[in-house]
């Protein structure tokens, strides 16, 4: 786990997309162990500390978003021409075309994965290979859904009448898995005005720059999105693995519009919840709730499977809804407005903003957080089938 001796230098709202970065990082070897319920992954040795590199950073343009990302589309097909994500398949480098699935052309079959890939980026562009190579400096599971539209498409002969975007390749996202010292994770609520996954629980997250380093990316993300800055040398951080997005989720959304790769990052402060949400001020224009997961309902989240039918039922020992802890007095409040003693119950904080902008407590059912991707598109709030993908993987770190 690398030192957290980056953060944005400001809290000026850059653009948001690209990356120039320049790996050199300790080898990471991920061994696969599998459980029942858990893929449990283990980072033998030390990492080295990071040397992702940047150049000067300059005010920049901002694009759409990938699923997962608290930002909206605007003025963004002109950019997404340039490639930003390569694959290395038999010792050629090759461009990723908008409709190819990056884990079909990786030797993906049809199991569910995630499959481990060699990884490493260069001059803004993020290579990849599904065996070793010169370079390499990070081996990390690659996942995407079992609804993959991108998977669905190449498996079939498009009609000719099939319109995707042209002269664009898969482009490239960050988002940050926030860990307090008390070992509960943030998550953010997209609006429902956003275009693009609206009423969508994420991490924070979005693109970076051609210039930007990619955990600065992440942070100016996170600082944009609630306003946290956080201590240089008050954190550290581990990628956790590789997503590939599509927005609309499913074909019977309609036909994609946005091909993403993103790299989850689990950046683990040594601050307590209580004190990170102090200092969170959502961003109104793209946040309307945030809420702090312990590792329970982490893990109850992170174990639904989106892609399947089957109905599921909630656990005796999960609690109907996540309430708002109330740190000054000790008590958990929520649906039924009863105070009860904080000691009795292991739950999350959620809040809401209201529209005059005001934050108020928020008791979420914890259906909706157990909810999967419905296959006729509807604006249905949600946790992202990426992000539970990532919260399976933060809780196998805590296993290590």
């Amino acid at each position: 786990m690398w030192s957290g001796d980056h953060c944005p230098k400001d809290g000026k709202k850059r653009g948001a997309d690209g990356l120039e970065v320049v790996f050199f990082l300790s080898f990471i070897n991920i061994t696969l162990m599998i459980h029942p319920q858990m893929l449990c992954l283990n980072f033998p040795g030390t990492l080295g500390k990071s040397a992702f590199l940047s150049t000067p950073r300059t005010q920049g343009r901002r694009r759409g978003p990938p699923e997962g990302a608290n930002q909206d589309a605007t003025n963004y097909s002109h950019i997404m021409a340039a490639a930003r994500v390569r694959l290395l398949l038999s010792g050629r480098r090759e461009s990723v075309s908008f409709a190819q699935s990056v884990c079909g052309l990786l030797g993906a079959g049809a199991g569910l994965g995630p499959w481990l890939t060699y990884c490493n980026l260069q001059r803004g562009q993020l290579l990849l290979s599904d065996r070793p190579f010169l370079g390499a400096s990070a081996r990390l599971p690659l996942q995407r859904p079992p609804f993959c539209p991108f998977a669905a498409l190449n498996q079939q002969p498009m009609p000719p009448e099939t319109k995707l975007p042209k002269n664009r390749g898969v482009d490239l996202g960050v988002a940050i898995i926030l860990q307090s010292s008390d070992k509960t994770v943030l998550l953010t609520r997209r609006t429902r005005t956003l275009r693009v996954s609206p009423n969508l629980w994420v991490p924070p997250g979005g693109h970076v720059e051609l210039d930007e380093e990619l955990l600065d990316g992440g942070l100016r993300e996170l600082c944009e999105e609630t306003r946290l800055q956080l201590p240089q040398g008050q954190f550290s951080w581990v990628p956790l693995g590789l997503w590939e997005s599509a927005y609309p989720p499913r074909l019977s959304w309609g036909l994609p519009k946005y091909h993403h790769i993103i790299v989850y990052i689990l950046v683990v402060s040594q601050e307590s919840q209580q004190q990170l949400q102090a200092r969170i001020q959502p961003n109104p224009s793209e946040v309307s709730a945030y809420i702090w997961l312990d590792t329970d309902v982490a893990a109850a989240v992170a174990a639904t499977e989106d892609g399947t039918e089957t109905p599921r039922h909630l656990s005796q020992d999960l609690p109907p809804s996540v309430l708002w802890k109330d740190y000054d007095n000790g008590y958990e409040s929520g649906l039924s407005h009863k105070a009860q003693p904080r000691q009795e119950l292991s739950l999350c904080s959620a809040v809401e903003l209201e529209e005059d902008g005001r934050a108020r407590p928020l008791a979420l059912p914890m259906s909706t957080l157990l909810q999967t991707t419905p296959t006729t598109a509807e604006v249905k709030e949600r946790v992202s089938t990426g992000t539970k993908f990532a919260l399976r993987l933060w809780l196998q770190h805590l296993c290590r």
